[in-house]
């Protein structure tokens, strides 16, 4: 197995501290033309398991006439409901947010389950999808992955491979492509890469749900391509959802998530009911660089009101611990 690659040396065992958080500005500006109105169901607030995390109000603004109406999706993500104008539809926003500024938690002791002790609302994410054909790749994961030992050190090998295999270029992006069609073509882009990851731990039993969110170039290199969201995935190991990335197959800093689900089908950032052509889209995610400004903006925030992603399992927090206002040092 593989070991994972730079970790901002904050190790397996490390506690929050006041000089690990960070202030992260996040939004985007999309718009769509339409010829008719056309309804719509769009994926773009941040999660509710993100949402005490806001240090600013983060509403979706819209171009004036359409009126919007959200609700809560069978996993928990916020759906909003629109219906276009006729022209230019135009989408946006903006926002700050508060991360525990540590890179995702690594565990390589987390043991994987037997099926027949996954709790029954795990089950679903062992099951093919519309991209994750478990059926097309099961042998083919067997004869890679059959002799690694089960559990993180499995994930993580499947995390290899397809890192390796998979040539990463936006021009090879296509909407349809599968993760047999991945496998096979050994090109795409972030969603690809989480898809065959995905698929590959559901045919070795190991429960797995596709994401997507914010994810910027905190605590990395810059990257010379334009911001977009990004895919990733989660685990079940250890009786806790862990957060696995294929594409840049290294722990990382300052991920917000928006949805979650079996696989980009369930989280699409939009779908629409008719023709929308996409004709603007713009993404930021950026540390926040406020040398005399307080971090908090809200009185009596404490650690356990925030995701503390990279310190602890998915849905983990430290209720009760209060951190006081820290300066920002960029």
């Amino acid at each position: 197995m593989r070991q994972p690659r730079a970790r901002g040396g904050v190790g397996a065992g490390s506690t929050l501290s006041e000089r690990n958080v960070i202030r992260i500005k996040a939004g985007y500006t999309i718009s769509y033309d339409s010829d008719l109105p056309t309804p719509m169901a769009l994926m773009l607030t941040v999660h509710p398991s993100r949402a005490g995390d806001l240090l600013t109000p983060a509403p979706i603004i819209f171009t004036p006439g359409v009126v919007p109406r959200t609700y809560n999706d069978r996993f928990g993500n916020v759906v909003t409901r629109i219906m276009t104008v006729p022209g230019e539809t135009m989408i946006s926003t903006d926002f700050e947010i508060v991360d525990s500024g540590l890179p995702d938690a690594w565990r390589p002791d987390a043991a994987q389950h037997a099926v027949e002790d996954l709790p029954d609302e795990a089950m679903e994410f062992l099951l093919g999808s519309r991209y994750c054909e478990t059926d097309r790749l099961s042998d083919a994961a067997w004869s890679m992955f059959g002799w690694t030992q089960p559990g993180w050190g499995r994930v993580q090998a499947i995390c290899d491979f397809v890192h390796d295999h998979i040539t990463f270029n936006y021009q090879y992006a296509r909407s349809t492509r599968t993760a047999w069609e991945a496998f096979e073509e050994r090109i795409g882009v972030c969603r690809d890469f989480a898809h065959l990851a995905v698929t590959l731990c559901r045919c070795m039993n190991i429960p797995a749900r596709y994401c997507t969110g914010y994810l910027g170039d905190i605590g990395v290199p810059p990257s010379n391509d334009p911001m977009d969201f990004s895919a990733w995935f989660e685990a079940y190991l250890g009786g806790k959802w862990y957060t696995f990335d294929a594409r840049h197959n290294r722990p990382r800093i300052g991920r917000v998530l928006l949805a979650r689900g079996r696989d980009a089908t369930d989280v699409a950032i939009s779908t629409s009911f008719g023709s929308a052509r996409l004709s603007r889209f713009t993404v930021v995610t950026e540390k926040v660089f406020h040398g005399g400004d307080a971090i908090w903006r809200r009185p009596g925030l404490t650690m356990g009101q925030f995701g503390l992603a990279g310190l602890l399992p998915v849905g983990d927090s430290l209720s009760g611990q209060r951190l006081t206002a820290t300066r920002a040092t960029g």
